[in-house]
């Protein structure tokens, strides 16, 4: 069994992230809709940078995280290496 390794401070981002006052759906939209309403959320977020960075270590692979889909971070992450 894993064990989950993240800490409060890895966390703190999300006590202000704009995300909290919007539902999930929100930021996890059925397959083919937009997220272009999550991602201008995300872009007014003071949390954004942290929370892709959690998205990006953490392997997250569902969801709008930092501004960015799923695609977008796979791209990212793609370039990086």
């Amino acid at each position: 069994m894993p064990i989950n390794t993240t800490t409060d401070q890895e966390l703190s981002w999300q006590e202000t992230a704009l995300c909290a006052q919007a539902g999930p759906e929100f930021f996890f939209p059925a397959p083919g809709s937009s997220t272009r309403e999550a991602k201008q959320l995300c872009g007014a977020c003071e949390g954004r940078v942290a929370c892709l960075e959690y998205a990006l270590t953490h392997d997250e692979r569902f969801g709008v995280w930092g501004g960015l889909s799923e695609k977008e971070r796979y791209r990212l992450q793609r370039a990086q290496n």
